[in-house]
């Protein structure tokens, strides 16, 4: 007879929790764009790819924060990175313990000012959070998963996918587009191929191209999935399975990559979790179980295939190859004004990286500010709201009196 009551006693939890949501309303903090409703944005024409196949149809999942202007100027795109989404800022619903994956800088008062500028950010193609990818239905193959039937894409390709997407929403020219590490390719390529229409990019923590080494790590991870025997030939989904320990794998070894020596020594140093040693091949050491727990996660939120595409786009990335593989011919092109960041721990894409753009620059007489950031969470320090960053940040995008604004703030 317990049991029965069980539905009663949950349906009575639930309306509590509704009737003291009405009392007391949740609230976000002052400089959160608050609750936000991705949209999805159908494009029924086909998409002719870099690779030379056609995808007949897609979808861009995308969140948009602030308000349009009358004329439309003061738009700014966000690129994502490898493992991000359209969710940049704020909460899909009162109850999300964490907010979108840049929300340090995006909002109201914040380095990427909503109360200035209209943000449009979206999940590329191939991803897996909504936008058209390997876990979407193959209408040319009875609408079952296209998972690894789904072309590989790049960053070009991304970038036409968001021209599209700026015309539907009637942005001829972006006040910016911003982008850290894979995404600051994607701006990097928007200032190429369409140079009439942003008037600043902003690259963060990224590269020209990638070097053999990041090529290298790149192909590690996929060999962790490739050999996964619950991948099937990337399959998985007709199979009912899911190569979980070759993506978690996977994200280890990226990981890795992201935080720098000195954030992992900070960290964990040496430190045990048992606080002795055990003497087997369980997890022993602190900086093991960090590792372990964020492949677990990943793995738990990310699509194999997309994983393999991701990385693929990023070792395809060489817009110098149009331009007889000359960086300095293919910076003769941009007509917007630049601003180049880099950190001095990041050894995934090192400052030296940022500076082979920055030099390709000065070298075509482009307008260009370049800042190197002594952080030291490597190259996930991009998505830090370290001082200096933000300052810089919001200092590029509005101009004086948005660097008087921060000046004041931190006084």
């Amino acid at each position: 007879m317990a049991f029965e009551r069980i539905p009663e006693l949950v349906s009575f939890s639930l309306l509590i929790k509704d009737l003291y949501r009405r009392i007391i309303p949740v609230s976000f903090p002052s400089d959160s764009v608050g609750l936000v409703t991705p949209q999805k944005f159908q494009f029924e024409q086909p998409l002719h790819l870099e690779c030379g196949r056609i995808l007949p149809r897609f979808d861009l999942m995308v969140e948009t924060y602030g308000t349009l202007n009358a004329d439309k100027s003061n738009a700014i795109l966000i690129c994502h990175a490898l493992s991000g989404h359209h969710h940049a800022a704020g909460y899909h619903h009162e109850d999300d313990k964490k907010a979108g994956w840049w929300d340090s800088c995006i909002g109201p008062g914040k380095a990427i000012d909503t109360n200035h500028f209209f943000i449009v950010s979206l999940n590329n193609i191939g991803g897996c959070n909504g936008s058209t990818g390997p876990t979407s239905p193959n209408p040319e193959n009875e609408n079952r998963p296209y998972g690894p039937d789904f072309p590989l894409v790049t960053v070009r390709d991304w970038v036409k996918t968001q021209a599209m997407l700026s015309d539907v929403l009637g942005i001829e020219v972006w006040f910016a587009i911003i982008g850290g590490s894979l995404g600051g390719m994607q701006a990097l390529q928007w200032s190429l191929d369409y140079a009439d229409r942003l008037k600043k990019c902003v690259i963060i923590a990224s590269a020209p191209k990638l070097s053999a080494q990041n090529i290298a790590f790149n192909e590690v991870a996929r060999q962790s999935i490739l050999s996964d025997p619950d991948f099937h030939h990337g399959r998985y989904l007709e199979n009912d399975s899911y190569p979980k320990r070759g993506l978690i794998l996977a994200r280890m070894v990226g990981h890795i990559t992201y935080l720098s020596e000195e954030a992992m020594k900070q960290k964990f140093g040496r430190d045990l979790k048992s606080g002795k040693f055990m003497y087997g091949f369980d997890v022993e050491f602190q900086v093991e179980s960090y590792l372990r727990y964020q492949g677990e996660q990943f793995s738990r939120n990310f699509d194999a295939n997309t994983y393999l595409i991701m990385t693929k786009a990023l070792d395809y990335f060489d817009p110098s190859r149009e331009y007889e593989h000359s960086l300095n011919k293919a910076m003769g092109q941009p007509k917007c004004k630049f601003l180049v960041v880099s950190f001095t721990t990041d050894w995934r894409f090192s400052p030296s990286r940022s500076q082979e753009i920055v030099d390709a620059l000065i070298d075509n007489h482009k307008p260009v500010s370049y800042l190197d950031i002594d952080a030291e969470q490597g190259h996930d320090s991009f998505l830090f709201p370290i001082p200096l960053y933000v300052k810089t940040l919001r200092a590029f995008l509005g101009g004086e009196q948005q660097l008087q604004a921060t000046s004041q703030e931190q006084h």
